[in-house]
């Protein structure tokens, strides 16, 4: 299996550490540098989201607020746990893009859905005094601890489900994270293409890790209509994530990526289910 398939700004739904914003990112991406707080998820090396963020910024400083899905008010719960559950982690994912942007009333507004949605899964303790520092730190725009708050009501979330004995929800919230995350790195990445920036994307063992794990889900889970969706699109984009090898993604490949997950984003937010 291959160490090296990272997990973008969505390792943010799977790894959590107060410490990530002590160490300076590097110059350009290395992934064999990536800080001692990576984790090891099933044998799938997952880094700090927030170290990512730090060096797409050193690549050139994204436009954040073009990359940014405004919520425009606190999201709603909608459609079963599964479908909540994928909401969450999208919506945590997104937090890390306004934080980047400095959207203070996204953020805000970021943080009372996280509040909402964890509600309607059974672990809303579990996030309450996170989800009041996140509106509390973005009013005073104390930008590295919204990050860090972030980051551990992520843990939280996890821990709480895993307590209430939901890890396939939990796997869900991770997945929807990285859905969002993804989507975001292809449209910093397709804005000014580099080799450095797309390596962020060569995950196929990421997926596979994905794919499987809803394979392993209770049947009445793996076969919600959302969930089938969600594991076709992973097949449409593993494929598209290069050879093990390392092999390069084209620019071309890049986009559909892109417009893949945005597209199964898209479906996860829809409250018509």
């Amino acid at each position: 299996m291959n160490y090296r398939s990272l997990c973008a700004l969505a390792g943010a739904v799977t790894l959590f550490s107060s410490g990530a914003y002590a160490a300076p990112p590097a110059q350009r991406i290395d992934v064999s540098q990536f800080p001692k707080e990576v984790k090891l998820v099933e044998q799938v090396v997952v880094p700090v989201p927030s170290e990512v963020f730090a060096v797409l910024d050193k690549l050139g400083k994204p436009n954040w607020a073009e990359v940014l899905r405004p919520l425009k008010g606190v999201a709603t719960p909608s459609g079963g746990k599964e479908q909540i559950s994928l909401m969450l982690g999208s919506i945590i994912a997104e937090g890390f893009v306004a934080v980047e942007a400095e959207n203070v009333e996204e953020v805000k507004h970021i943080g009372n859905s996280v509040r909402s949605l964890a509600k309607a899964i059974g672990v809303e303790k579990a996030v309450n005094r996170r989800a009041n520092s996140i509106v509390e730190f973005a009013d005073k725009k104390r930008w590295q601890e919204v990050r860090r708050e972030l980051d551990l009501a992520l843990k939280d979330v996890r821990e709480a489900m895993l307590e209430l004995d939901s890890e396939p929800l939990a796997q869900l919230v991770s997945l929807g994270g990285w859905l969002r995350g993804t989507e975001a790195l292809c449209q910093v990445v397709s804005k000014e293409f580099t080799r450095d920036g797309v390596e962020l994307l060569h995950q196929p063992v990421l997926i596979e890790h994905f794919d499987h794990r809803i394979s392993m889900m209770p049947e009445k889970s793996a076969k919600q209509e959302l969930v089938v969706r969600v594991q076709s699109g992973l097949r449409e984009i593993r494929p598209l994530m290069g050879a093990n090898d390392g092999s390069a993604i084209s620019e071309k490949t890049l986009k559909e990526i892109g417009r893949t997950c945005a597209s199964l984003v898209a479906a996860i937010q829809s409250k018509s289910r």
